[in-house]
């Protein structure tokens, strides 16, 4: 059975040491909750991560110790220096990835030295996998700190099963692109089969990177890598339902309760929870509740906010100078508005336990998120699965992932302090029946979808795409296979062999004229050519002229602009069927004024077709003006008799009923060819290899779908088992 390897920056126990002694202290984290599940169900699981405490710090004993305690949970420790942790995780994750990924460029540092740092720490991490992974195992690996491991781990066993999750945003691509490493991170992540994001949006920013940055596209979220099927989706990821719902019963949870109302007497209460972060927007929220206690006056004295500021990264200077301005902002609202008996802010700075959160959840009349960039935010959702009674209102900034779900809360633009002022008076006025309705839709949606559903759906869409992606690898065109084709082709006494040009015998290049063939491509038709038993075609949308400049001298046959024109060897070129041109007046205004406002396109013109060319096009761009283009040709087209075909990176409106298929028919309706062969790359080739006989061996050059039997990987490979066969030739 697989074995399940989890992997993120910290394992869900943290070790700390007080003299000789190492002790642990488990984490309550919903990440902890969610995947501890996959252990107690169909999974064999280890969890691999820092366990928090520096390795220079301990002694060699210390270390095994360490090791053989976490064992015993199925924890495998990552040692890292204190030098490691300054740089890897405090330096590059949170000083690079972390403010760009939420869009606070003015905070991200670039630095050389950083990103060694980072890149060395995963390599780590990926040695510490590999000790334990065998082929076949599943990896699911955590978040931002480890954005190359994937790719690391693919190179060391390529058939590991590897998952990927974000936790925070992925960001634009305008702002990923201020990244100078955005190449490698990018790199990084394909080497994961599934890479999921909590929201719809965050799958768009990533989409988009890799089309800008290298020209992949998708369909529905999948993308090909060569033979490997990666996919690309969105998991919100939900917390305990339960656990949050059941605790306000709790004995401790009510004492507590009653100790904190007694103090708040029967004043409401807004309730803000966060760790003390710069994403998180708290310095707003107070300048909002300021606000809110200037426009109505009546609240003085009948409203508390309980502001709870976990401290985080105490070290870094922006965390610093915002500790300082929350402590002053705090300072000027007490100040301001209290008095003897009334303490507008109760200011918290520390973490809380599960059982004083719960109180507070429960105590809460209303709870303000408003953070200004949040990948999901769990402490809205722990809020309203707390609500047993359905009362209170949630304030939900429109920038946390969670408003994505969470839709029946007040959602806000954290920027707009006017609306946050609203927003805290339409919560406090809020009729209760009103409350119970919106907060009943929500917990029904967050019951459902909890933390352990999160987890299970990542799991079964990850087992399905390598399901999907053994389909592809069924096609491939295997040694064994190759061997095949040889073994065929040398036992045949007659042959016929059908090339496609551009995409098959030569790779494309960025303007067409460009993509000559070169002297091995000649070389290996002379020889292919030369053989009295083979009939070898050249089958292509070129125009008649350019191969005839290329291939004349050649005992070969051409087939011109997908099937308009054909030749035979020392022959004059004919006609395929009687064709018209009058049609192209009326198309070429059309294809030339997307040629003038989509930058990088040009126009071929053949003798009975036009085609537009967008492979120079910015990729997004370039599939946005194809699809137009396509639209408007099919629309002043439905009456000329003409089509449009769609090849690699180009549009080509020609005929209709003029393809490749039909060109071929006269050659591969002939039974005296006992061997056959067809090879081309994109839609263009269908036609052709739709009518071939079963017999025939049918390649296409790239990855399915296709009407081919066979699959390559690329130009090369297919250049290679050419140059196989025709070692046969002539022995």
């Amino acid at each position: 059975m697989s074995k399940l390897l989890i992997v993120s920056n910290r394992l869900p126990v943290s070790a700390s040491k007080r003299g000789s002694n190492v002790s642990f202290k488990p984490s309550a984290g919903g990440l902890a909750t969610g995947l501890g599940s996959l252990f107690q169900g169909s999974f064999e699981g280890k969890w691999i991560g820092w366990p928090g405490i520096a390795a220079n710090k301990l002694t060699s004993e210390q270390k095994k110790n360490i090791t053989e305690k976490l064992d015993r949970d199925n924890f495998i420790p990552v040692f890292l220096s204190q030098k490691d942790i300054d740089s890897y995780y405090s330096g590059f994750s949170n000083r690079t990835i972390w403010p760009l990924f939420h869009y606070f460029t003015q905070y991200t540092v670039f630095n050389e030295q950083l990103w060694d740092a980072y890149y060395k720490v995963n390599r780590i991490f990926c040695e510490a996998v590999i000790r334990e992974a065998n082929p076949g195992d599943i990896v699911w690996v955590h978040d931002y700190q480890l954005l190359l491991l994937p790719q690391m781990l693919r190179e060391k066993m390529p058939d590991l099963t590897i998952g990927f999750f974000l936790h925070i945003p992925f960001p634009s691509f305008e702002v990923f692109r201020i990244l100078p490493w955005r190449r490698e991170l990018l790199e990084g992540l394909l080497g994961a089969d599934l890479i999921g994001f909590h929201i719809y949006d965050y799958v768009r920013h990533f989409l988009s990177s890799m089309r800008n940055r290298f020209g992949i596209e998708h369909v529905f979220g999948h993308i090909q890598m060569g033979f490997r099927l990666l996919k690309v989706d969105s998991f919100p990821m939900g917390i305990d339902y339960n656990r949050f719902a059941e605790a306000g019963k709790s004995p401790v949870v009510q004492k507590k309760m009653g100790k904190y109302r007694k103090r708040l007497k029967n004043q409401k209460v807004i309730l803000s929870v966060d760790r003390l972060d710069y994403t998180k927007g708290i310095a707003g929220r107070l300048t909002a509740f300021d606000r809110f206690l200037e426009k109505y006056p009546e609240y003085k004295g009948k409203v508390t906010l309980i502001l709870v500021a976990v401290p985080s990264r105490t070290k870094v200077e922006h965390y610093r100078m915002l500790k300082k301005d929350v402590d002053e902002k705090v300072g000027h609202i007490n100040g301001k508005h209290g008095d003897i008996d009334w303490t507008p802010v109760v200011y918290i700075y520390n973490s809380l336990d599960f059982n004083d959160l719960n109180a507070l959840y429960n105590l809460a009349d209303v709870c303000l998120v408003t953070p200004e960039r949040d990948g999901m935010n769990l402490i809205a959702k722990e809020y309203i699965a707390s609500k047993s009674d359905g009362k209170g209102v949630l304030v939900l900034s429109e920038m946390a992932g969670a408003a994505k779900e969470l839709t029946e809360a007040l959602i806000v633009n954290p920027n707009n302090t006017v609306r946050v002022v609203e927003a805290i008076y339409n919560a406090l006025t809020m009729p209760e029946q009103e409350q119970v309705e919106r907060n009943r839709i929500m917990q029904k949606l967050l019951k459902v979808y909890d933390v352990n559903m999160w987890a299970d759906d990542f799991m079964k869409q990850l087992v399905k795409i390598k399901s999907q992606e053994s389909q592809l690898l069924s096609r491939k065109l295997t040694a064994h296979l190759k061997k095949k084709i040889k073994t065929d082709y040398r036992k045949s006494e007659k042959r016929l062999i059908l090339l496609d040009y551009d995409g098959t015998l030569k790779d494309f290049e960025q303007v067409p004229e460009k993509a000559i063939p070169d002297k091995d491509i000649l070389r290996l038709l002379i020889k292919l050519s030369a053989d009295e038993k083979n009939d070898i075609i050249i089958i292509s949308g070129r125009d008649k002229d350019t191969l005839e400049v290329w291939f004349k001298h050649f005992n070969i046959y051409l087939i011109a602009e997908h099937g308009v024109w054909i030749k035979e060897p020392g022959e004059d070129w004919d006609l395929s069927e009687p064709q018209s041109d009058h049609w192209k007046e009326e198309i070429r205004p059309i294809l030339e004024r997307y040629r003038d406002r989509t930058p990088g396109s040009l126009i071929e013109e053949k003798g009975y077709s036009l085609a537009w060319h967008y492979r120079r096009v910015e990729p997004g761009l370039g599939i946005q003006r194809a699809m137009e283009l396509k639209e408007d040709v099919i629309h002043f087209t439905s009456n000329l008799g003409i089509g449009v075909l769609e090849g690699n990176k180009v549009l080509e409106v020609k005929n209709v009923g003029v393809n490749k298929g039909n060109a071929a028919l006269k050659w591969i309706g002939n039974e005296q060819y006992d061997f056959i062969l067809a090879a081309g790359d994109d839609r263009t080739d269908e036609d052709l290899f739709q009518v071939l006989p079963e017999r025939a061996y049918s390649i296409k050059v790239g990855i399915p779908p296709t009407m081919a039997k066979f699959s390559v990987n690329s130009v090369s490979e297919f250049r290679n088992l050419l140059s196989n066969i025709a070692e046969e030739t002539n022995q």
